[in-house]
């Protein structure tokens, strides 16, 4: 990392979770109005659901409009379709797609039940490419740092492809399944390169157990032990954050 330009990241410390999520909302929202037919990068999980109910909102009660919006999500769990109700296109779906006026065609989740990951992979990037880039990219952050599925090892130039998801990712996902064993453990991601490469990003993080991250990501020297750490080499990031993050 010793040739790379280092930047402080810009923090937005906001007083709690809800006010953290329309920050976040707002950063979008803005961004759209003044570029219609942005790329967006999206994440999913729980962090950003009150965030995208705010862009709801915000189509419903004051014209934002998705309708020349593209999307590219981050990552999908291997194996699942994308109707399963854990699958992150079925997320998407529930919690924004189905409530705004974007074309669906113009929506990308990573294919799930793909026969051909490695060819899969390749046209998602294609189709990342084709499209122009990612404007703005959404991220979260995992406990050990993870940015979409990076797990920490991932190369700080790698490109979607399929990872093996990490025990303690594993572990933490199972409250949204049945059980541990339903959790699949290898998942499509977007890679630590691909999302670099997207002109701006807005890390999105709540709550007490994400600080230790968060500081991680701001203070140590970038290194793909903390994947969320390589964001101090991209020259526009912006950490919207609550209080409980940073305390």
């Amino acid at each position: 990392m010793d040739n790379q330009t280092m930047t402080t990241p810009t923090m937005l410390v906001c007083p709690d979770a809800e006010s953290a999520s329309l920050k976040a909302a707002e950063l979008f929202a803005e961004a759209i109005r003044v570029k219609p037919n942005i790329v967006l990068g999206l994440a999913t999980g729980g962090t950003p659901v009150a965030m995208y109910r705010h862009l709801v909102r915000m189509h419903r009660n004051e014209s934002l409009d998705f309708s020349r919006v593209h999307s590219f999500n981050l990552d999908e769990y291997l194996g699942l379709p994308p109707d399963h109700p854990q699958s992150y296109r079925a997320f998407m779906q529930k919690n924004l797609f189905d409530h705004i006026n974007i074309d669906p065609a113009n929506t990308h989740v990573p294919d799930g039940l793909t026969k051909d990951p490695e060819r899969h992979t390749a046209e998602y990037e294609s189709l990342i490419r084709r499209a122009g880039g990612i404007d703005l990219q959404l991220l979260g952050i995992g406990h050990n740092g993870h940015i979409a599925f990076n797990e920490p090892g991932s190369a700080a130039d790698s490109r979607t492809r399929v990872i093996e998801l990490a025990e303690d990712t594993i572990r933490f996902n199972a409250r949204f399944f049945d059980s541990i064993d339903a959790v699949p453990h290898q998942a499509i991601t977007m890679g630590i390169g691909t999302i670099l490469q997207s002109r701006q990003i807005v890390m999105l993080a709540i709550g007490a157990d994400k600080a230790e991250a968060v500081r991680r990501a701001v203070k140590e020297a970038p290194s793909i032990e903390c994947p969320a750490s390589l964001l101090q080499t991209h020259p526009h990031v912006t950490f919207v954050v609550d209080q409980a993050a940073v305390s």
